[in-house]
């Protein structure tokens, strides 16, 4: 079964500013929880996101056991969008779409990540009991650290 989480978030800050954070895999593991020793293997020093570009990750998302994990960004608008595809992992189907809106308050930051589970029935009681709710604290905790980090500022 397939399943949608759907995020958005007001960033207080340019396009620019937006893009190259968001589009830089080096800043994945700053908006991903400590206690998933998430770590980005590939190394793109300075490297602009492009279609294509694979991108290597360990994570361990349970029990720290470390799982790899392969990314292919399948689409790139440039200052728009860009979309990230799972080749290998934990995911039976993982595709998670980033869209960047331009406000008068900064930027409207959309993640739409349609996912699907292997291993059937055990795969849907696993969404239920488990894989829902670590992906809901996983986004959560990236929104605290996305409003620290871009719009800490305009609330003092």
């Amino acid at each position: 079964m397939r399943y949608q989480l759907y995020r958005e978030q007001q960033l207080n800050c340019d396009m620019e500013t937006a893009w190259s954070f968001f589009s830089s895999p080096k800043n994945l593991s700053k908006i991903t929880p400590k206690e998933m020793n998430f770590k980005v293997l590939t190394e793109y020093d300075n490297t602009q996101i492009f279609e294509g570009m694979i991108i290597d990750y360990t994570v361990s998302p349970l029990l720290h056991i470390p799982i790899k994990w392969r990314t292919r960004i399948t689409q790139v608008e440039w200052n728009k969008s860009f979309t990230d595809f799972q080749e290998k992992g934990p995911y039976k189907y993982w595709n998670h779409f980033h869209e960047f809106i331009p406000n008068e308050s900064g930027i409207l930051m959309k993640d739409t990540v349609n996912y699907e589970l292997p291993l059937g029935f055990l795969g849907t009681l696993a969404h239920s009991i488990f894989v829902k709710n670590k992906l809901a604290d996983i986004f959560n905790y990236r929104y605290q650290i996305l409003e620290k980090m871009f719009n800490q500022a305009s609330k003092s």
